[in-house]
């Protein structure tokens, strides 16, 4: 039987403690995903998504409402600390020490990404629990603290710590006031201009190229119209995770020797395309339909129904798909990328 390729990760019980709330889904929980896990994280201003390292896989964020700062430390020499708004993106290599902390006014909510499916908890070291299983004696030698201050320190993982929000008093808000659009590891996805298609729909998309330090992994933000589709296609290099992040979808994942699943979305769902296979994405709903997608590389690479029909000489066609001349003439004669709605609505 094969596998679902959809996870209601938005209906998971959550984790919650010191003003953060997160679900996740790796190939433990959904295990369709196995070359990409991700999160969906909810952090209240001052709260903290505390100082932790990924030893398996680098993480891809997409901010999908709120503010937040993120601290970085180069393991080559240096640190960074960015700030992040609605549709920015940042990338952190696997094993950079990082934390993320929500700055208000209000809730921010992002959606981590992985690029490893077997990605846990079990991967991830926290500085309180690294501190609190160190001798004290240790930690007293490190930190230049004695014995009565480092009895001050947790004692065991606080995971999630609030303090004060962020505000111009802020020693990091000095390198502000000439805010860069794009830095080492932020880009601005959603101030991108995007790939348009009249009566489809929008793509915007982030590399390497325009992302150098994102080596690994590449993301993108397609909007779709009502009754459109991101027409069928598969990606050679890459397994795709998706966050429907508004309206209702249609997915079919072509698998080979006769199987394909169909799947349907709504927002706070997850879905899975694995590397190679064909699949779609329709929008089945009334609304506007948006989703992020991640993916395990870090160029973007997809082969579309379209491209390859129209690549072919008209006899080829015929052939492989036994169709006459005239109804060949109608075949497609160059990419489409998405389709609008056949006439008659979205059904």
């Amino acid at each position: 039987m094969p596998p679902s390729f959809r996870y209601r990760l938005e209906r998971q019980p959550p984790r919650k403690g010191a003003g953060g709330v997160t679900r996740g889904a790796s190939v433990r929980e959904f295990p369709a995903s196995r070359g990409l896990a991700g999160v969906s994280m909810r952090l209240a201003p001052g709260s903290m998504r505390e100082l932790h390292w990924h030893a398996n896989a680098a993480e891809w964020a997409y901010v999908v409402s709120g503010f937040c700062r993120t601290t970085i430390l180069h393991p080559e020499g240096g640190a960074a600390t960015d700030t992040f708004g609605p549709g920015d993106v940042w990338y952190f290599p696997r094993g950079w020490g990082h934390s993320i902390q929500g700055i208000g006014p209000g809730e921010c909510h992002f959606i981590l990404i992985f690029d490893n499916g077997d990605f846990s908890e079990d991967h991830t070291f926290s500085v309180t629990d690294w501190l609190s299983r160190t001798p004290p004696e240790a930690v007293a030698q490190n930190l230049g603290l004695g014995p009565a201050e480092v009895a001050l320190l947790p004692k065991g993982e606080a995971y999630f710590v609030r303090g004060p929000a962020p505000d111009d008093r802020s020693s990091d808000a000095t390198a502000r006031a000439r805010p860069e659009l794009v830095t080492t590891h932020r880009y601005p996805l959603g101030a991108q201009q995007p790939r348009r298609v009249p009566g489809g729909g929008t793509q915007r998309t982030v590399t390497v190229a325009e992302f150098p330090i994102s080596t690994t992994m590449s993301g993108s933000l397609l909007e779709i119209e009502p009754g459109a589709m991101r027409e069928l296609h598969w990606h050679p290099d890459a397994d795709e995770w998706q966050y429907y992040l508004e309206g209702e979808a249609e997915m079919i994942v072509f698998l080979a020797q006769g199987q394909a699943v169909r799947e349907e979305f709504e927002a706070g769902d997850v879905g899975y395309a694995p590397m190679g296979a064909g699949h779609y994405i329709r929008n089945a709903g009334s609304g506007l339909l948006r989703v992020l997608i991640g993916f395990n590389s870090g160029r973007y690479l997809a082969n579309d129904l379209s491209a390859w029909m129209a690549s072919n000489p008209p006899d080829v066609l015929a052939a492989n798909l036994g169709l006459p001349p005239a109804v060949v003439e109608k075949l497609p004669k160059r990419e489409s990328f998405m389709t609008p709605a056949r006439s008659g609505g979205p059904g």
